[in-house]
C-alpha cells in the first residue's frame, strides 16, 4: 500500500520528470544542443543514478519510477550532445 508521504514523492517525481520533457523534446526536434552542457548532463545522470540506486534500496516506488524515466530523458540529451561533438 502507498502511504502518504510516498503519494507526495509521487507527485513530485511527476513534476520534476515532465519539467523535463519540454527540454528533450526540443533536442530532438531540433537536432540542437547548443547551449548545453555535456559536462553537466553527465554529472546530472550520475546523480540521478545513484538516486534510482538509492529509490531501489529504499523500495520508494516514486524515486525508482522518477529517477528511471530521467535517466532515460537525460539518456537521450546526452546521445544527442554526443552525436552534434562528433559532427562538428
Amino acid at each position: 500500500m502507498i502511504d502518504n508521504i510516498e503519494i507526495i514523492g509521487l507527485i513530485a517525481a511527476f513534476l520534476t520528470t515532465f519539467a523535463f520533457i519540454p527540454q528533450v523534446y526540443k533536442v530532438i526536434k531540433t537536432k540542437s544542443t547548443d547551449g548545453l552542457s555535456l559536462t553537466t548532463y553527465l554529472i546530472f545522470i550520475v546523480g540521478v543514478c545513484l538516486w534510482f540506486a538509492y529509490g531501489f534500496y529504499k523500495a520508494s516506488i516514486s524515486m525508482i519510477m522518477g529517477n528511471g524515466i530521467t535517466i532515460l530523458l537525460s539518456s537521450v540529451i546526452i546521445f544527442y550532445l554526443l552525436k552534434n561533438r562528433n559532427s562538428s
